[in-house]
């Protein structure tokens, strides 16, 4: 994932996402299939273990964990990986989608002192959430295939927005097809102060320097 929080400077932030307690390997949003990761950043798909290994190989300042479980299924955050990534990562920010929808849900995790809340788009029922979480929160608006998922104003009224913003683009992660550029340069225009994230089809480096370019 990619943003630039600043006029000056690109950010990579690398994504984990969490299921059964085990970190996956994403591809094209289709969840149920997703597996147990294989790589040679870690021995094993435990979370503490390839959050090191990933952390080893691109030393950055945060790391965004998806818990499926949580945003699919509704269950409770994994608070037991979370800790366990945070203990192996103490210097790293945790930014983490659970499929926050309530106000009790943002204020629980806030009080566990694990990282940022991610209000994803797809887990809300209106905007008000976001609106009254405001910048204690990273707003997801989240998409797959070009259709917008979640309320339509979160994605139409750039006052609903965060000071930063991940644009999910669901059917373009794992896929190797390239960051929806046309999308974020959209989104860019309708509010040149938000920090945007890209997040979906970003293949590696030689993505940046037209993410950089869109702002």
């Amino acid at each position: 994932m990619s943003g630039a929080p600043s006029a000056t400077r690109t950010e990579v932030v690398p994504v984990l996402d969490l299921r059964g307690g085990l970190v996956v390997r994403a591809r094209a949003g289709d969840r149920a299939r997703y597996a147990p990761i294989v790589t040679p950043l870690s021995g094993s798909p435990a979370p503490a273990d390839v959050a090191r290994g990933l952390l080893s190989a691109w030393p950055a300042r945060r790391l965004y964990v998806a818990d499926l479980d949580a945003i699919v299924d509704g269950a409770p955050p994994d608070l037991a990986a979370l800790r366990a990534i945070a203990a192996a990562c103490p210097w790293v920010e945790l930014w983490v989608d659970a499929g926050f929808a309530t106000a009790d849900d943002v204020e629980a995790f806030l009080a566990a002192d694990l990282g940022r809340p991610v209000l994803g788009s797809e887990s809300q029922a209106d905007a008000g959430l976001v609106r009254r979480v405001g910048a204690r929160a990273v707003l997801s608006l989240d998409s797959c295939d070009g259709t917008p998922i979640g309320p339509a104003e979160l994605h139409e009224d750039p006052s609903a927005w965060p000071p930063e913003v991940i644009v999910m683009t669901l059917s373009r992660v794992g896929s190797g097809a390239g960051p929806d550029l046309a999308g974020l340069t959209a989104l860019k225009a309708r509010a040149p102060q938000t920090a945007f994230y890209a997040a979906g089809g970003l293949r590696g480096p030689e993505d940046l320097p037209a993410l950089a370019a869109a702002g």
